[in-house]
């Protein structure tokens, strides 16, 4: 058709335009381009051409593009805001307006009704075809060579795009839809514009993947001048792998039982033997005082309400928002499991299981912070050293208020410098290098890292050197409930019928089962059991002994105590046990739980080796009237106090000769007394503890006669100054409280002498533990 042949065709159609044809509507609309022609198909019936043109050429239609669909060809007809029109003047003078977003034409075989992204073919066009052309768009190509960093995935990708989008306005989201629209139309059925964020995104990283649609977002928003939401979407994933590669050092250095306490050679995963935590809003609650044999009264004077915390809530966003706060203080005496707490916190955050307000956490225990105490160093150096990954976070990383860091200081009570609140220096960047003194005040007074997140733990004696203006919230963990002590052995003996069978021996066995509220003291027993089913098979009867289980626990704690004073030789180490060991006998005979400030002086110690050093020892604040405040130190358990008692007499028996009980007994007694000298020691014993109607040497009893036992020696070996081997005491030990028994001159505490035979494995169930 001519020029003249399209002009008798459009005035055949009398008012009906070009336009209204091909839109089948009859709204007052103009085109965009008023050079293209659109092939109007033969399906539609309400149009009729009249007969002379029934025979329409169909050979000039590969010059013409089929029109879009009115879904896709046109804009709304309210928007003003990306859409121009321009009108289309016809021979006849009438005019049609129409609003067209229009993209390049595809080939009409692509079925508008399917959800699916495939490529549509271009239809040939005209050289000579004049169609104004839109911008050249950047090609989506994903560089085979480039390999895709861990992190990214379809569920960080998501979240990050739609934060990202979530930023712009409503006017920007709009342009942004219809500039996707217009780039990317292959992606799409419809306009996007009913598309909510979520909708968007996911049809984004279905169609496109997680490379591409992120290349897609940024250029989109490069050709808005959004270059700040740029910046912000790079940031987002900078921090998304140093945060990636920062898990993955985590995992591989706190995914297993804290290795200290750990003394059996199967490792076990933390997530597989953890146990919720008794952690308790109030302070200063001292020791347990449940006690098999004596009645204690409690000996701290709390009257504020209990308030009981999960290791989830340490700093979790409710708390923060609750309390107003962002420094927490953790006490725990040894044993119940601060450090624990320390990685399941860690591991919960590597995992996505709590704690996902921060971005990054950062374990800085002051065992490892040692190696900077002799030198200046910045927090950025001291992070960027242990954790190298973190050398690809920015200044403005430590700064935002969108980037939580947590700062975990574990042990607290390991650092021996001096925390001098009144006089250190102000130190307000994380960049600045000081001293580590310095560093830990200003973190505490919350000067340092002024968004970020501190947890300190340590043991109680360190909360006195933190002055009252100091703004924090404050914890203690006291480690296991009853409830919590069964779900532990629970999860430690996987076989059901033996986990049944531990609780139910514990159970039967008092001290045993008073003493598992130390996370610690259960450790070393399930070690103490699991050897029992090992060599004995799943049926072995459980060892009721109490002197190799306390005798371990005691070698954990010395253990902890060489990290935190490593220059004291094994003679200082001897001394010092038989210091604190005649401390506790005395103690013990006077019916004394509390040890006194004379004390301290009168036997030669020091508070700071028996709390902080070796934690056989804890200390806790009274109030026994108003205003009036007093440091209380006591033994960490009564039977801890006990056992070291019998320590004592053991020790100064075997390495000394000297018999604690001497001095009590009358000279014509031990010259008729007929025997090995080692056995004095246990005929003076137990004429003694016979004597106490309260039974506060039923326990130490305990302890001394198990002793005398060869495998318990061999635990001492390190403890003893002398080499010389005790004969085997256990059969005259047991004839002589046979015959206490028989003679029942003290019948109330026959029950105490059967538990001295049970010791000695004589007993019905006693059975050879180790």
């Amino acid at each position: 058709m001519d020029d003249s042949e399209i002009a008798a065709v459009s005035t055949s159609l009398g008012s009906s335009s070009l336009g209204d044809a091909a839109s089948a509507r009859g709204h007052n609309v103009s085109m965009e381009d008023d050079d293209e022609l659109y092939y109007i198909p033969e399906r539609r019936p309400s149009l009729d051409l009249g007969q002379e043109l029934s025979t329409m050429e169909t050979s000039l239609w590969l010059y013409m593009d089929q029109a879009l669909s009115p879904a896709q060809s046109y804009c709304s007809m309210i928007s003003e805001d990306f859409h121009q029109s321009d009108e289309m003047q016809h021979e006849d003078g009438s005019s049609t307006s129409v609003h067209l977003e229009r993209t390049d034409s595809y080939s009409s075989c692509y079925s508008l009704d399917s959800d699916d992204c495939e490529k549509r073919t271009r239809k040939v066009r005209s050289k000579d075809h004049n169609i104004s052309q839109l911008p050249e768009r950047p090609e989506l190509v994903r560089d085979p060579n480039v390999i895709r960093h861990p992190s990214l995935t379809v569920a960080f990708m998501f979240k990050t795009l739609s934060k990202t989008l979530e930023k712009l306005s409503e006017v920007d989201i709009s342009k942004f839809k219809w500039m996707l629209w217009k780039r990317y139309p292959e992606a799409f059925n419809t306009s996007p514009q009913s598309m909510d964020l979520v909708d968007l995104v996911d049809r984004l990283l279905e169609c496109y993947g997680l490379e591409v649609s992120m290349q897609v977002t940024k250029t989109l928003l490069e050709e808005m001048r959004k270059s700040k939401m740029v910046e912000y979407l790079q940031t987002l994933c900078l921090r998304n792998e140093v945060r990636y590669d920062l898990c993955v050092t985590l995992k591989r250095k706190y995914i297993d039982e804290y290795e200290d306490w750990n003394t059996h050679e199967e490792k076990k995963t933390i997530d597989s033997v953890f146990t919720n935590l008794y952690i308790s809003s109030t302070c200063d609650n001292g020791p347990n005082t449940e006690h098999e044999v004596m009645h204690i009264g409690k000996l701290h004077t709390n009257r504020a309400k209990e308030k009981p915390y999960s290791h989830k809530d340490i700093l979790s966003a409710e708390m923060m928002e609750s309390l107003n706060t962002t420094l927490i203080l953790t006490t725990g005496m040894a044993g119940t499991g601060k450090s624990t707490a320390v990685r399941k916190v860690i591991m919960d955050w590597v995992e996505e299981r709590s704690h996902q307000h921060v971005s990054f956490m950062f374990p800085l225990p002051f065992r490892e912070l040692k190696a900077f105490e002799s030198s200046k160093v910045s927090l950025v150096d001291i992070i960027q050293t242990l954790y190298p990954e973190t050398k690809r976070l920015r200044d403005e990383d430590y700064k935002s208020e969108d980037c939580k860091m947590m700062l975990i200081f574990d042990g607290l009570d390991e650092y021996k410098g001096t925390l001098d609140f009144h006089n250190t220096e102000l130190l307000s960047e994380h960049t600045e290098a000081s001293s580590l003194q310095v560093m830990v005040v200003n973190l505490l007074r919350g000067r340092l890292l002024y968004h970020g997140l501190v947890w300190i733990t340590s043991r109680p004696q360190v909360k006195s050197c933190i002055p009252r203006d100091v703004h924090y919230e404050e914890a203690e963990l006291r480690g296991f409930r009853d409830s919590d002590k069964e779900e532990y052995f629970k999860k430690r003996f996987e076989d059901p019928e033996q986990a049944a069978r531990v609780i139910a021996h514990l159970k039967s066995c008092k001290t045993l089962h008073i003493m598992c509220h130390l996370p610690l003291f259960c450790s070393v027993l399930g070690d103490e059991f699991q050897r029992s089913f090992e060599r004995r098979g799943p049926r072995a009867e459980l060892p009721r002994s109490i002197t190799p289980v306390y005798t371990k626990l005691l070698s954990m704690l010395l253990r902890s105590r060489t990290f935190r004073a490593p220059a004291h030789s094994p003679q200082e180490q001897r001394d010092f046990l038989m210091k604190l060991g005649k401390l506790a006998f005395d103690m013990l005979e006077q019916g004394q739980v509390k040890i006194l400030k004379s004390d301290w002086k009168e036997f030669g110690l020091s508070a700071e080796e028996a709390v902080l050093n070796s934690g056989l020892c804890t200390q806790f604040t009274t109030e026994p009237m108003i205003l009036y405040h007093e440091k209380v130190i006591c033994f960490l358990h009564i039977t801890m106090q006990e056992y070291m008692a019998a320590l004592y007499a053991f020790l100064s028996f075997r390495d000394h000769g000297k018999n604690v009980f001497e001095h009590q007994l009358k000279g014509k007694l031990s010259r008729v007394f007929k025997g090995s000298k080692e056995l004095e020691l246990y005929k003076s014993a137990v004429d003694r503890s016979v004597l106490y109607e309260d039974g506060r040497l039923d326990i130490f009893l305990h302890f001394l006669v198990g002793m005398a036992l060869e495998a318990n020696q061999e635990l001492f070996e390190p403890l003893c100054a002398s080499s010389a081997k005790w004969s085997s005491l256990a059969e005259d030990i047991a004839t002589l409280i046979r015959k206490k028994i028989r003679e029942n001159q003290h019948p109330d505490r026959n029950s105490s002498l059967q538990r001295c035979l049970e010791e000695l494995r004589y007993g019905a169930s006693a059975v050879e533990s180790s």
